[in-house]
């Protein structure tokens, strides 16, 4: 099967860092968390939200549990970043190369600066997307902090 160039990208990604989990591509679109957990089968705060947020220029990956809204100014006055506000798609894309409801957390021209959402470690396993609306893959909070260099925080 030929992947989509931006899945590829993160399924090389991927391999590099040692992740155990395999892309799976979803036959419907998963560009909401509500889409993919009804994909899946599973809760809504498995789903680990690649969120990008413009801090004065700067791309701030946030991580966040499927079931969470992130609260912007706790992160940003707990994390001394400026104020975060929701990127654009032409912001997005310009950080991770990937367009918005396939934002994967890893395979990005650059590193981001990224927040994990302590939620998330609640549960055995979780899905990220994976650099396309229809592409997503398992992990563990623990292998998410592992392969994004994120800090780990809460978020709401």
């Amino acid at each position: 099967m030929t992947l989509h160039p931006r899945v590829e990208t993160v399924a090389n990604a991927l391999s590099a860092l040692g992740a155990t989990g395999e892309i799976q591509m979803l036959p419907d679109s998963a560009r909401t968390a509500q889409e993919a957990a009804i994909a899946l089968g599973i809760g809504v705060g498995a789903i680990a939200n690649s969120l990008i947020f413009d801090a004065e220029g700067e791309a701030i990956l946030i991580l966040a549990s499927g079931a969470h809204r992130v609260d912007v100014q706790k992160v940003s006055t707990g994390q001394n970043l400026p104020p975060l506000k929701r990127a654009d798609a032409d912001f997005v894309r310009a950080a991770t190369g990937q367009v918005i409801g396939g934002v994967a957390p890893l395979g990005h021209p650059a590193p981001l600066r990224t927040y994990v959402d302590t939620a998330l470690g609640a549960f055995d396993q979780i899905w990220a997307a994976a650099g396309h609306p229809h592409a997503v893959f398992p992990t563990t909070f623990d292998e998410l902090v592992v392969l994004t260099g994120g800090a780990p925080i809460e978020v709401d």
